[in-house]
Order: C-alpha cells, then sequence, then structure tokens
C-alpha cells in the first residue's frame, strides 16, 4: 500500500471514530465503487462523506467529487472533511459549496419551525442542549 493510501485509510478510519462516539454508531467506511462511488464514509447524516487527507489542498476537486457522490449515494448532500495538518479530526474541515449549505440550512431551519410548531416543549429541550453543546 503506498504512503498516501495509507494516510488516507487512516484519516477515513479516524473519522469513522470519531462519528461513533460523537454522532452516529452505525457510521462506517463504505466500499469503492469505482465510477459511481458513494462517498469515503456512509453515516454522516443526510450527507455523502469525502475524506481528504492530502498535503495540497483542493477544495473546488473535492466538492465536486461530494457533490457527485452524494447523487450516487442519494444523500440529499455532499461535503468533503479534510485533514488538518498535525491535528486530530475534531480539528478537520468540512466543507461544501455554499449552495449545498443554504439547502442544509433551510431544511434545519424548515425543520426546527416544524418542530417548534408540533412539539414547543420538545423543541425547547433539543434548543437548550445543542446550545450547551457548542
Amino acid at each position: 500500500m503506498s504512503e498516501a493510501k495509507r494516510k488516507g485509510t487512516a484519516w477515513e478510519s479516524a473519522i469513522v471514530t470519531y462519528l461513533h462516539e460523537h454522532h452516529n454508531p452505525a457510521t462506517r467506511r463504505n466500499v469503492q465503487m469505482g465510477a459511481k462511488d458513494i462517498g469515503d464514509i456512509d453515516g454522516y447524516f443526510l450527507h455523502a462523506l469525502e475524506a481528504k487527507a492530502e498535503k495540497t489542498i483542493t477544495l473546488a476537486d473535492y466538492i465536486r467529487q461530494a457533490n457527485r457522490e452524494a447523487i450516487h449515494a442519494g444523500q440529499p448532500f455532499g461535503c468533503a472533511v479534510v485533514k488538518r495538518r498535525m491535528k486530530g479530526v475534531a480539528d478537520g474541515y468540512v466543507v461544501r459549496d455554499v449552495r449545498t449549505d443554504v439547502r442544509l440550512m433551510n431544511r434545519m431551519r424548515d425543520m426546527e419551525e416544524a418542530l417548534r410548531s408540533a412539539a414547543p416543549a420538545a423543541y425547547e429541550l433539543l434548543d437548550k442542549q445543542h446550545r450547551e453543546a457548542a
């Protein structure tokens, strides 16, 4: 295995471990699908996730790839998780284009408004919990 491949695999594994602990215990690495690749990691809610641990960062390529793989995976959003040199997963970068981010924020806004209307007490509890987490 090449050094670049080894580093990429280690980065993907580190992301999966982090997501198991902080997001979704069912997160897993995907098997590569060639032309119909569905992203490197499955289980990041609503996203096809493309993991990148490269010395030279090329955001446009990462986003194009993540968006294409989101379509293949049947997910509404694509993002790249980019390793920050000499840092762990929590200090990495989640990157998406503005178009995708606005779609995500609109969805979150609409879902929060729906929850606030349907179950105000649940909304208040969740809002408090997530504000404290920041």
